[in-house]
Formats: structure tokens, C-alpha cells, sequence
């Protein structure tokens, strides 16, 4: 979803810079890019260019956020692990302490 997000905020970002670097009126039609645009065009470019990178930054906050949790509930678990690991081996090491019962 990070990567997604990203690629939306990437994609309407050029889409912008893209109408402000190479804009050029001409006889009353808009030329971005070397294409002819009418107003209306250029109007619902600019509303999806922003649409985009309203909805990646979105989408890249709810994955970056679903990456964090799961790497903080790694560790846990990791820490957890290691836990249970030390406790079995004090148990063991006490079963082995006491010897053999006759």
C-alpha cells in the first residue's frame, strides 16, 4: 500500500509540474506538453492530477502505518520468544541441578 501511495503522490506531482513548467496559450487553446487542451480539459486534469495526490498521501499514511504495527508485533513476538526461551532454559538447567532421585 506504501508503494501505492507513493506512486500516486509520484504521478499527480508530475501531472502538476508538468502543467506549470510547459503551459503555453496559443489563440485561446492550451498546449501542455505539445497536446491542445480545451479549458475544461486542462480543468478535470488538474482536479484528477489533485485527486491523486490527496488520495497517495492517503494510501501511502495507511501503509506506513500497517508497516509500522506489524514491525512493532514483530518484535513483540521476537522479545516474547526470547523470553520463553530463557524460562525453559532455567527450567531445564534446574531439572539437570537436581540429579537423579533413587
Amino acid at each position: 500500500m506504501l508503494l501505492l501511495g507513493l506512486l500516486l503522490l509520484l504521478a499527480g506531482a508530475l501531472v502538476v509540474l508538468a502543467a506549470l513548467l510547459t503551459a503555453e496559450v496559443s489563440a485561446g487553446r492550451l498546449e501542455i506538453l505539445g497536446i491542445d487542451l480545451s479549458a475544461t480539459t486542462f480543468f478535470l486534469l488538474g482536479l484528477g492530477a489533485g485527486v491523486a495526490v490527496l488520495l497517495g498521501a492517503v494510501v501511502a499514511r495507511k501503509g506506513a502505518g500497517r508497516t509500522l504495527r506489524k514491525r512493532r508485533e514483530r518484535d513483540q513476538l521476537t522479545e516474547l520468544s526470547e523470553k520463553l526461551e530463557r524460562v525453559e532454559a532455567e527450567r531445564r538447567r534446574d531439572h539437570d541441578d537436581e540429579g537423579p532421585r533413587i
